[in-house]
């Protein structure tokens, strides 16, 4: 299985990408777009758009895993994020992808095994779980990596559930 994480933004969009199955799982590639803050807003969109695009093209990724919307303080930065996660929601659904989402505080559990943890820790667990020399950055590419790496230990656990209840009946 390969998962592309996305950390969702609209002048800096995080992603990485993931491959393995169930919790043996390596590094790919990872990155970011970036957009010019000083470009209308559609036409940032239409650049994280055509950057992951670009992403899902070169890898072929089976699985998008996304950072679910959370609560901003800013209601303007709220909208600007959820209307970035829809982009590529839409485009994860335009390349037939499996979409996935979970929340920040779920990542950071799996991830660090704490919920309210910081940048820099998240980082730090990249680098060990994905066996890298450095610490990934930008932290936007670093948590897309994170959210990479949530979908195989929630997905691993989902599929163990399935076989259980097949068993079962």
């Amino acid at each position: 299985m390969r998962v592309l994480g996305i950390d969702p933004g609209s002048e800096t969009l995080g992603w990485g990408i993931v491959e393995g199955s169930g919790l043996k799982y390596s590094l790919l590639d990872y990155g970011t777009v970036r957009s010019n803050r000083r470009l209308s807003f559609a036409k940032r969109l239409s650049a994280c758009y055509s950057g992951v695009e670009e992403v899902i093209e070169k890898f072929a990724p089976d699985v998008l895993s996304l950072e679910e919307a959370f609560y901003a303080a800013n209601a303007s930065v709220a909208i600007k994020l959820g209307q970035v996660r829809g982009v590529m929601l839409l485009l994860g659904e335009q390349k037939s992808m499996e979409i996935v989402e979970y929340s920040p505080r779920l990542i950071k559990q799996t991830v660090v095994g704490y919920g309210n943890a910081e940048k820099h820790q998240v980082q730090e667990m990249v680098k060990l779980l994905l066996r890298m020399k450095q610490v990934p950055t930008p932290h936007d590419a670093a948590d897309a990596l994170a959210i990479a790496i949530c979908h195989f230990h929630h997905a691993g656990m989902q599929d163990k559930i399935n076989s259980v209840k097949l068993l079962r009946q």
